[in-house]
């Protein structure tokens, strides 16, 4: 309703900004609220008029890291939380990738991405992949690889989400290790917080846990799924 009275803790919610941040502008009288007794209050339908003339006053930079803030879909980022079992799906997962070159296995992950239905510009991903290869590998030890792009926007999809393939011949991909690479996830988060936090996650499971093994006897996507659900689970539980 546009004329709904919202607390101090509602109104940051709403324009995604703290508390303090909040406080800080009614000190400077630069936003519109009145009091209630000791506690502020603020009309909604003053609260988007005054955020809608303050946004097209943001010089560019700013703007853009409101823009970051209030597009991207939050996520539970504790340890306890089940990062993998959120963002993948069995289905997107292809256990049998019969990519043999580094280029090809970028297009075919690309490719599983734009089916998850949550990605909307593929080019701008697949360009964004190809640049972070060209800056260093995302290969790692132990035949795996972590691909992303060179930058997290939120625009570039719906939801942040991983998929996963494995090829069904281990293909050179810039190891440090100097072998070929069989395991390749694709990481597409909406900003670097979630990102980083995803990244640790999978190498925790890959380098903490018999996971990468498991993985490669795995008979099926479904399988390969509900291994990295359970490996992630028993991490939780060690770790808490």
């Amino acid at each position: 309703m546009p004329h709904t009275r919202m607390t101090l803790s509602e109104a940051a919610d709403y324009l995604t900004m703290t508390e303090e941040d909040i406080l800080s502008l009614v000190k400077q009288r630069e936003i519109p609220h009145e009091r209630a007794g000791s506690r502020y209050v603020f009309t909604r339908s003053e609260i988007d008029a005054w955020a809608s003339q303050r946004l097209l006053g943001l010089k560019e930079d700013r703007l853009q890291a409101y823009h970051r803030r209030s597009s991207a879909k939050m996520h539970d980022l504790s340890k306890k939380s089940a990062i993998m079992a959120e963002l993948l799906r069995p289905e997107w997962i292809v256990p049998a990738l019969t990519c043999r070159t580094k280029s090809s296995i970028i297009r075919d992950m690309v490719e599983l991405a734009d089916r998850t239905g949550l990605l909307n510009d593929r080019e701008l991903l697949l360009h964004n992949v190809m640049e972070r290869e060209k800056m260093c590998s995302t290969a790692l030890s132990g035949g795996l690889a972590i691909l992303h792009g060179q930058h997290h926007e939120p625009y570039l999809s719906e939801d942040s989400f991983i998929v996963l393939g494995r090829t069904v011949q281990p293909i050179p991909f810039g190891s440090p290790d100097g072998r070929t690479t069989d395991m390749f996830f694709l990481v597409c988060c909406q900003d670097e917080r979630i990102h980083l936090h995803v990244l640790a996650r999978i190498c925790m499971l890959c380098y903490h846990t018999p996971l990468l093994l498991t993985l490669r006897e795995a008979e099926d996507a479904q399988a390969m799924y509900d291994a990295i659900v359970a490996v992630e689970v028993e991490l939780i539980r060690t770790q808490s």
